[in-house]
């Protein structure tokens, strides 16, 4: 353990825990996590997370911007991918782990090349899903970490194997978290998209409320009572 690992793993815990609330002080916290941890992995032979880590800043600088910029607009919301584009980033990890892992295993004296190139490909995808706020970077860190705590471990980088332990617990909070503010954008949306129009139901007199979400889902309502009389959902 020095203590340039050690400062960089204070910084780390405090990147993840201000993420986690989605607050702007995860990128600047972040980007001085990164900048020492360059100097941790290639002291460790890990050299693929340490061109990780200079890439990491890039996308931290990227992902302040992103954040400050929609939030002048109004505040970028937690979203979710498809699930054609999840399997096709899904794939990407897999050819792009293979790959990188092949040539830091031909070309240097990388310790654990296949492992570490995994942790480096599927990092920089979550990096980029948290940029966009997609709940799914969620499910790529949690992957990353356990793989991240064994590789660590086998490298003596034990104050860094138990930060990776503690990140494994908070990217499973950040998920929660994410689904509950998922739920809640879901909930706005829905009523954002409504359009209503009140008339009087031609069968009984009644006065009505059509519900139009999203242009192909209606319900009829009864605006008194509230009772829905017929929809097509």
């Amino acid at each position: 353990m020095s203590w340039t690992e050690l400062i960089a793993a204070i910084f780390g815990l405090l990147c993840v825990w201000f993420t986690i609330k989605q607050n702007l002080w995860c990128w600047p916290t972040g980007i001085i996590q990164v900048i020492l941890y360059i100097f941790v992995f290639y002291w460790a032979r890990l050299y693929s997370d340490a061109i990780l880590q200079v890439i990491y800043i890039f996308l931290q600088i990227y992902g302040w911007y992103n954040w400050v910029h929609k939030r002048n607009q109004k505040q970028l919301p937690v979203t979710t991918l498809s699930r054609g584009n999840y399997s096709l980033y899904a794939l990407g990890i897999l050819i792009g782990s293979i790959i990188w892992g092949y040539i830091i295993k031909r070309y240097t004296n990388a310790a654990a090349p296949y492992p570490d190139a995994f942790i480096v490909v599927t990092s920089l995808v979550a990096q980029w899903l948290l940029a966009k706020k997609k709940v799914e970077s969620w499910h790529l860190w949690i992957i990353v970490d356990v793989v991240a705590i064994g590789v660590y471990f086998y490298k003596h980088l034990y104050l860094t194997t138990g930060l990776y332990a503690v990140f494994l617990v908070l990217a499973t909070m950040g998920l929660l978290e994410w689904k509950k503010s998922l739920g809640s954008n879901l909930l706005n949306w829905v009523f954002s998209k409504i359009w209503k129009n009140k008339l009087k139901d031609s069968h009984t007199g009644r006065q009505c409320t059509v519900v139009k979400i999203r242009g192909w889902r209606t319900a009829l309502i009864d605006t008194p009572s509230g009772q829905r009389i017929s929809s097509t959902f």
